[in-house]
């Protein structure tokens, strides 16, 4: 059985989703263009959420282009198989594009460039139990042995696209530019209608309340999941196996109590502190870290 992951530049990646020429044309030939619109996150961190906040705000709120278009295409994963020279060539303006890839392996000509990027970024715990769910259903992963040993890789660089730590630290070094906006997934459970807003300020985007409204019900959770150009039911066979879990579980803050034990948590906490004691920024989640 071949490896599910690849490295470059010390990262792994998706043997099953990507190769090295992928990665290398993305990171060097690439040409980012100053209306491009960027959703990056650590895999399991809304991702799929922020597609379709952006896919409705693009579109004033007018969920067409949502209902009929699958996310992957409206919104594509520029590491992803032949993505970035497609994307190359798209006359799309502005370009919605997903990646998970971290900073330092990022495309070149990003930098320099008035191109937005948005960054949401998730409670480690329940991104690691998302994840792990994740990885029982989907053939892109290394199936875990347990939710202890996954937890042991999750909180190293053995898994794809890096620790989270690492993923966090190195797009947050943006943080301050005109060009760069952060917010966390629990905004977005916590105020997803005062979060639209923002994004729309942020993106320069001018809706009206009825269309904030229709952007806000379009992209809840229960629509989402019931929209199969946005759930991946419609994913070509041999990725994901949907009847083992769905690709949208629960969607909520705070699952990871349901699932680690205590030596778990404290486990991942002193982790948690080690790598961040030394970092300025203040998450939700940072509350509930035990001293």
């Amino acid at each position: 059985m071949s490896d599910p992951y690849i490295e470059y530049k010390g990262v792994l990646f998706l043997n099953k989703e990507t190769s090295l020429e992928d990665l290398e044309f993305a990171e060097n030939e690439f040409q980012v263009r100053d209306d491009d619109i960027y959703n990056i996150t650590y895999p399991k961190s809304g991702t799929t959420w922020m597609i379709e906040i952006l896919s409705l705000i693009q579109k004033n709120g007018d969920p067409t282009w949502s209902n009929t278009v699958l996310n992957y295409e409206r919104a594509p994963w520029i590491e992803a198989i032949d993505n970035a020279k497609r994307l190359q060539q798209s006359e799309e303006h502005p370009r919605l594009i997903t990646s998970h890839i971290p900073k330092h392996t990022f495309m070149k000509s990003f930098h320099g460039s008035k191109a937005k990027v948005i960054y949401t970024i998730r409670d480690p715990k329940d991104a690691a139990v998302s994840l792990y769910y994740y990885s029982i259903m989907s053939t892109v992963y290394k199936h875990p042995e347990s939710m202890d040993r996954f937890l042991k890789e999750f909180l190293t660089d053995n898994v794809p696209y890096g620790s989270w730590f690492n993923h966090v630290k190195g797009w947050m070094e943006m943080l301050g530019k005109d060009n760069f906006m952060f917010h966390t997934y629990e905004d977005l459970q916590k105020d997803l209608r005062g979060s639209v807003i923002k994004i729309c300020k942020f993106l320069g985007k001018e809706l009206d309340d009825e269309a904030v409204d229709s952007v806000v019900e379009n992209a809840s959770f229960k629509r989402m999941k019931q929209n199969n150009m946005a759930n991946f039911t419609l994913l070509p066979p041999g990725f994901m196996d949907q009847e083992i879990s769905p690709f949208m579980r629960k969607g909520i803050v705070g699952d990871w109590k349901n699932h680690f034990t205590v030596a778990q948590n404290e486990y991942f906490d002193k982790i948690y502190k080690a790598e961040m004691q030394d970092f300025s920024v203040k998450f939700p989640w940072d509350t509930s870290i035990s001293e």
